[in-house]
């Protein structure tokens, strides 16, 4: 594939797991795997493998059929993922594998093993140099730069800071250290509108450094204490989180995209990206919520050019429901920034040529 070429399988719009294994095998025997990845190449296999009650990431039986393939051509792959800013069942490496093999991502089931590209702690890091305009400098997660290739396996959905998530999210907040995460975050400042606060106590218990108080009976973030990870934010169910939606999505999504540039620029031509737009729901799947999707399957797409395939994504669910995931999700969201910057610092191009199969 050209870099901003995209292969695209088409699915129906309630698509089955079989239908889904079909498009997967018939998207991955299209593409020259060899021109990506060589022979005894340490290949990491990024994937999600969804918060405790998610059942709409990516399938374990989707990603045993990558495995397979990159060992046909005698590579080695492996999976990976990094530890999460906020508590949760993936906050550090032992939690973190032991849900994945719940989620069935284990060896006898995808063929792979699971490895941390973060370390135990999550503070297994490289600090990488970019050609960016927010960032000289971004701690990626150890093991995504040691590896030698990768193939990043996306499921785009909506996001409550970004407004939409793919393959750039996957990249930029999916493989850096936990640092990393900290610095992208850092610019989310939420505060509590009390009007809306029904001192439930539930972000006071979640919240991962202490920083929310009771004051008057109502929950109080402490600015100096918060770290902008937004789990406030997705654990409120009254509205009573707020932030300054405008400048605050903006400044993450490019930080987001200057990540993602760390991860990727030392594997320009060693890099597949797959997005599976199917079971697109709202929220991440970093939530803790069984989630229903929003819109029909679309399909699946494969591209060596991240930015293109999250453009891609973008097109394809808007021609197919009139306002793209991102809008549908968060309307007053643009998470077309993310990909404008993305293409500035040189991370890849918006323009793409889509070729169905």
């Amino acid at each position: 594939m050209e870099q901003n070429t995209i292969l695209f399988v088409n699915l129906p719009g309630k698509s089955t797991n079989a239908d889904r294994i079909s498009a997967m095998e018939k998207i991955l025997s299209n593409i020259e795997l060899t021109k990506v990845i060589s022979k005894k190449d340490k290949v990491a296999v990024k994937t999600h493998v969804g918060e405790l009650n998610n059942t709409t990431h990516i399938s374990p039986d989707l990603i045993k059929i990558v495995v397979s393939k990159i060992k046909e051509i005698d590579a080695d792959p492996f999976l990976t993922e990094t530890s999460t800013l906020y508590a949760g069942a993936r906050s550090d490496a032992i939690t973190h594998i032991l849900h994945a093999y719940k989620h069935g991502f284990t060896y006898q089931k995808v063929g792979a093993p699971f490895i941390m590209a973060d370390g135990l702690l999550g503070n297994a890091e490289i600090e990488v140099e970019i050609p960016g305009l927010l960032y000289k400098k971004v701690n990626i997660a150890r093991d995504a730069v040691l590896a030698d290739a990768m193939v990043v396996l996306s499921h785009p959905t909506g996001h409550i800071v970004a407004g939409f998530g793919a393959a750039i999210k996957n990249l930029g907040m999916g493989l850096c250290s936990k640092k990393g995460k900290l610095q992208q975050h850092s610019s989310i400042k939420p505060f509590i509108k009390e009007d809306q606060c029904t001192f439930c106590g539930k972000c006071i218990t979640w919240c991962p450094e202490l920083a929310i108080v009771e004051k008057n009976q109502k929950a109080f973030i402490i600015k100096e204490k918060c770290i902008g990870c937004g789990e406030c934010l997705s654990i409120c169910k009254f509205g009573a989180v707020r932030f300054n939606w405008g400048i605050q999505s903006v400044e993450l999504q490019k930080r987001m995209a200057e990540y993602a540039l760390g991860v990727f620029q030392n594997k320009k031509g060693k890099s597949i990206f797959i997005n599976v737009l199917a079971d697109m729901t709202r929220e991440c799947d970093c939530m803790n919520i069984k989630q229903e999707p929003i819109i029909p399957d679309i399909g699946i797409l494969a591209s060596c050019d991240p930015v293109a395939i999250d453009q891609a994504t973008l097109d394809l669910t808007g021609k197919r429901n009139g306002k793209d995931i991102g809008k549908i999700s968060y309307e007053k969201l643009n998470p077309e920034i993310q990909l404008e910057h993305a293409e500035k610092i040189g991370l890849g191009l918006r323009k793409y040529k889509l070729i169905e199969i």
